[in-house]
């Protein structure tokens, strides 16, 4: 026989004000209000919860029970997939944390698309028996893993360091996915843990990027094992580098256009990020030309008249000589 109780409940439920909590709820549970999980595979659900007016669940035996769809107790028992009270249960899950504690945590295995719905979680703990009403957790199973989340961490500039990292959603940890990419070969894999309990996997690499990695495309993959690692799904993620640096290499090239005049088209360009906007044209050759021929008549006349005055001295300098040797035979002569 229906209560009222129920009636109520059901009526509650149906006019989806579930975001508007009844004054009446006395059970309350923190978990994310949304998760993903890969079919052939397992969830865990981190899960606390607290009652309003009771807060010791140690004197008795406590139990917790997973209800689908709706969170009606006694009406639908077929709702019912999962009480600690049984041995056996609809679907395969198990109550990992320790309800005495009030942790709820479970662990969802081998899970199929089928089971896509909105979940509720209730207390069993006589005479306290309640639902957390205000807090359905909704389970998407989907057939293909999310793709990885690639982040750059620092500035895209040439000789700048940058931290690049790759990570995945983990809800299973108990089987988590595999993570490599074109970065380097064998990079560790970590799992954390996230601030809402859930968990993630993740490689990091540090780089000095260059001229040469703007454009580089890093590609990282997941990949998932499923039905108790018999199988393997894959996702990846793909994200280009844009690296801004100075320009690089200018090269002229020239280019015929009037042969009768003997005009030529000069084209400059040179790779840079952000391209080039102006090139300033300077004639190089022209200002050397007339330098080097300049410094080469200098150095000529330079050396002409360097060697007149050596000869013309060494001229003077024999006439001297000459006459010196010419006076002192005569002397001899005389005596």
């Amino acid at each position: 026989m229906m209560t009222t109780a129920n009636m109520l409940l059901i009526a509650f439920f149906l006019s989806g004000a579930l975001s508007l909590c009844p004054k009446w709820s006395n059970l309350f549970m923190t978990t994310p209000q949304k998760m993903e999980a890969l079919t052939g595979s397992c969830l865990q659900i981190p899960c606390n919860f607290w009652a309003r007016y009771r807060n010791d669940f140690d004197d008795s035996e406590t139990f917790g029970v997973w209800i689908k769809s709706g969170p009606e107790f006694g009406i639908n028992q077929n709702n019912v997939i999962f009480n600690s009270s049984r041995i056996f249960n609809t679907y395969l899950m198990r109550i990992v944390g320790n309800l005495k504690q009030k942790n709820c945590t479970t662990l969802f295995s081998k899970l199929l698309p089928k089971y896509s719905d909105n979940y509720f979680f209730r207390i069993e703990k006589w005479p306290f028996r309640e639902t957390a009403l205000c807090d359905p957790l909704q389970i998407t199973v989907k057939d293909s893993p999310p793709s990885p989340k690639l982040i750059i961490s620092g500035d895209l500039k040439e000789k700048e360091s940058v931290t690049i990292t790759c990570s995945a959603s983990t809800p299973c940890p108990l089987s988590p996915p595999k993570l490599t990419w074109n970065l380097k070969q064998d990079s560790l894999n970590n799992m954390e843990e996230n601030p809402d309990k859930t968990f993630m996997t993740k490689i990091q690499e540090q780089i000095t990027v260059t001229d040469k990695h703007d454009g580089y495309n890093i590609t990282c993959s997941a990949t998932y094992p499923v039905n108790e690692g018999k199988e393997v799904k894959t996702a990846e993620e793909t994200q280009t580098l844009r690296v801004s640096y100075a320009s690089q290499n200018p090269l002229v090239s020239d280019s015929p256009s009037d042969l009768t005049t003997q005009r030529v088209n000069l084209t400059c360009s040179s790779r840079a990020n952000p391209p080039v906007s102006s090139f300033t044209w300077f004639k190089f050759g022209v200002v050397v030309y007339i330098t080097v021929k300049i410094l080469g008549i200098v150095m000529l006349y330079s050396t002409l008249i360097i060697f007149e005055c050596w000869l013309r001295s060494r001229c003077c300098h024999k006439q001297v000589k000459d006459a010196v040797e010419s006076e002192y035979v005569y002397q001899m002569i005389e005596v």
